[in-house]
């Protein structure tokens, strides 16, 4: 069974994908890489890694919330950056939001992320 999650607290898919894909019978969510989208205008939200990152975990965060989750949930992430240079600012913003038990993560460099963006994040969650 797959159910399809959508919330116009996190910015609209861009592209031929889902915000979020809840699977077998509900146990599991696969959540697609956000972006410091504001998910009311569109626009990109902030000039640092530090500010995407904090709107990359606001938008991620209501996707888990649609999907009837939260960051307690997450047992694996993905983080890509423009620029490695980054990952300290980075990993404090992320760390705000995993303070107890986080998830097993992977941190990559990209050379470009959509729209120009310097941090994008996606995740696994479990409910």
């Amino acid at each position: 069974m797959k159910q399809i999650i959508s919330t116009d607290g996190a910015p609209t898919a861009i592209g031929p994908y889902s915000q979020a894909v809840k699977v077998a019978a509900g146990a599991t969510i696969y959540c697609s890489g956000q972006i410091a989208l504001n998910p009311k205008s569109g626009e990109l939200v902030g000039t640092t890694a530090e500010e995407q990152c904090r709107q990359v975990m606001t938008n991620l965060q209501a996707v888990l919330k649609a999907a009837g989750a939260g960051f307690s949930k997450v047992v694996k992430t993905t983080i890509y950056l423009a620029n490695m240079a980054d990952f300290g600012a980075v990993n404090d913003v992320y760390g705000e939001f995993f303070d107890k038990q986080p998830p097993a993560r992977a941190t990559l460099a990209a050379k470009e992320l959509p729209w120009g963006a310097l941090v994008e994040i996606d995740a696994v969650a479990v409910v």
